[in-house]
């Protein structure tokens, strides 16, 4: 038997795909769509968004990393 097939909103890059829903309604929430999009806040500012927590973090920090990317500051 399969596993079942992730679903992730539309609007984001299949990277995120790797990210609990929790996380990934906080992103689409404030509009980060991208890896681009991630880079432009701070670790701080993340972490305040309501479904961020703690566990999230290695994960975005490995999303920014595979593109180059950093959080900003």
């Amino acid at each position: 038997m399969s596993e079942p097939k992730k679903t992730i909103d539309p609007r984001l890059n299949a990277c995120f795909a790797r990210l609990s829903k929790p996380t990934q309604r906080a992103l689409v929430q404030h509009k980060i769509f991208s890896e681009s999009d991630l880079a432009r806040w701070s670790r701080g500012e993340i972490a305040k968004m309501h479904g961020i927590g703690p566990a999230s973090f290695p994960m975005l920090d490995r999303v920014l990393a595979e593109a180059g990317l950093e959080f900003k500051g």
